[in-house]
């Protein structure tokens, strides 16, 4: 009652062409199956496609961290990009400051602490109280005239965040700071 008849099938009219028309039947389950089989085949195994992709990403992290050592925007993070972080880079690394020292200088005074010298120990004691005021000062000094540099040349900038990001430049060791220093020791900051 249904049913139809051969003869009544429809065929698929390809001919027409419409502005999303693929021009072709779509495959069926079992025909695309089988072709991403064969191209599966065709291809790479497992193991070979996993080395390829682990070179890959070997390759594009050393042209990130190379990028981040020459200090170039596009591979910045993003707390480090802008011409207001670069201009505090700068100013920071333009400068010697005390906080450089502090971990040297705080690994001195732990060896004088656990000396068991008396003398030692009451003398890392001043050592340490002197160092932590004289970093506290500087670093305050510090920030006092970066905030009154950045207002002078980005005057419409919003200084959000930006006491935070150089204490923590500041804190490092100047060797071991990302993005390495682009202005030498006394150089005027860019």
């Amino acid at each position: 009652m249904f049913r139809r008849t051969k003869t009544e099938s429809p065929s698929p009219d390809t001919s027409e062409k419409g502005p999303g028309a693929k021009g072709r039947p779509t495959p069926t389950r079992k025909e695309a199956e089988a072709a991403a089989r064969q191209r599966a085949k065709a291809g790479m195994d497992k193991k070979t496609a996993q080395k390829v992709l682990r070179e890959r990403r070997t390759e594009t992290n050393a042209k990130v961290r190379e990028g981040m050592k020459t200090g170039d925007e596009r591979y910045l993070p993003a707390r480090d990009k802008g011409p207001v972080k670069r201009f505090i880079r700068n100013f920071v690394d333009a400068r010697l400051s005390i906080a450089e020292f502090l971990l040297p200088l705080l690994v001195v005074i732990m060896a004088m602490q656990y000396s068991g010298n008396a003398k030692l120990i009451q003398l890392g004691s001043a050592v340490m109280t002197t160092t932590i005021l004289v970093v506290a000062v500087d670093t305050v000094w510090l920030l006092f005239r970066m905030k009154r540099a950045l207002r002078a040349k980005f005057p419409d900038e919003s200084l959000k965040g930006v006491n935070f990001y150089t204490v923590m430049r500041v804190l490092q060791l100047r060797f071991m700071r990302m993005p390495k220093p682009q202005v030498k020791i006394g150089g005027a900051p860019r």
